[in-house]
């Protein structure tokens, strides 16, 4: 077996559990929703709900589904500026909420012909805490993480030309998770 490990890097704790829960009260008020995808030529609703914020022309598309972006609100805005660092394009952000152990994301890569190639993924977690696994598209080799609360997940650029991810169901999580990935999007790249 090639034993060759995620190019990840994982930041725990990155931000307070004050932070956390000023950003989990901040969710409520979103307008959440369990969007319908296209999956081998069926129809499914998600089984999490969420909303694309970014800036205007930051549409995304996955599953034959295009999403215009909301706009931003200013404490995303705020915590989008404290992972510059890591990725100083930052025009967009997925939020995933997860009501419960129940709600997943399968297998996948975040490589869209909109994202940037050359930019990196900053994925925030807060709540419940939950297996994260990548696995290498060809040697099939998996890598178990648990995120928890305030855990930072850098995927660099390139990354998903080679490695899927996904967020397994973990029926005796009880507890709600959400998890922020900004992302460098080609403004303007599905014009209407």
């Amino acid at each position: 077996m090639i034993n060759i490990e995620p190019p990840i890097s994982i930041y725990k704790r990155f931000m307070t559990q004050q932070q956390c829960a000023a950003l989990m009260d901040e969710v409520s008020s979103y307008p959440l929703a369990r969007i319908a995808v296209q999956v081998y030529g069926k129809r499914h609703l998600i089984p999490r709900t969420q909303v694309w914020f970014g800036e205007a022309g930051c549409d995304y598309k996955y599953s034959n589904t295009l999403i215009s972006p909301r706009m931003w609100p200013p404490v995303l805005r705020q915590v989008a500026q404290q992972f510059m660092a890591f990725e100083p394009n930052i025009n967009a952000v997925l939020v995933n909420h997860y009501a419960d152990g129940k709600e997943c994301m399968g297998w996948h890569s975040d490589n869209e012909p909109e994202i940037v190639a050359s930019s990196a993924i900053v994925s925030l977690s807060i709540g419940a805490s939950r297996d994260f696994v990548i696995r290498h598209k060809v040697h099939k080799q998996s890598f178990k993480y648990l995120l928890s609360q305030g855990d930072v997940l850098v995927m660099p650029p390139l990354m998903q030309q080679q490695w899927q991810h996904a967020l397994p169901k973990r029926l005796k999580v009880n507890k709600a998770r959400v998890n922020f990935t900004f992302r460098h999007i080609k403004p303007h790249f599905y014009l209407k």
